[in-house]
């Protein structure tokens, strides 16, 4: 396994897609990192050189915020969103979705897994 920036990279998958295991770093931006050290993509991320694996980590370090320091950032602009009293802090602090999605229905993943009342139909009695 090859570590970069304190992740753990899957040896058995292609560089350009082993490199989205780290928080911040999507496709696009794996290929452009790639790119720019000039790494082949289609080379598995256990057969890289320990030279290749060095420019990688200090291109990364060089243009991108990643796992803590971005999380950290994400974490005080919802903060500050809250603390300003915006509808995205507002929404952000009671636990509802925030880009405007509907909440009459579809809003699970947020809301919680909730008990609805069916019809109010009583069940046929049973013999006795």
């Amino acid at each position: 396994m090859v570590r970069i920036t304190g992740v753990d990279i899957p040896g058995e998958k292609r560089i350009e897609v082993a490199l989205t295991y780290v928080f911040g770093i999507g496709i696009s931006s794996s290929q452009k990192i790639l790119a720019a050290t000039k790494v082949d993509p289609n080379i598995r991320a256990s057969k890289l050189s320990s030279e290749d694996i060095e420019k990688i980590r200090s291109e990364i370090n060089k243009r991108y915020k990643t796992e803590g320091d971005l999380k950290t950032e994400v974490s005080q602009n919802i903060k500050r969103l809250k603390e300003i009293g915006t509808y995205r802090g507002v929404r952000h602090g009671k636990g509802l979705p925030v880009r405007g999605q509907r909440t009459k229905t579809n809003s699970r993943t947020k809301r919680g897994k909730k008990v609805t009342v069916g019809s109010g139909r009583k069940k046929a009695a049973e013999k006795t």
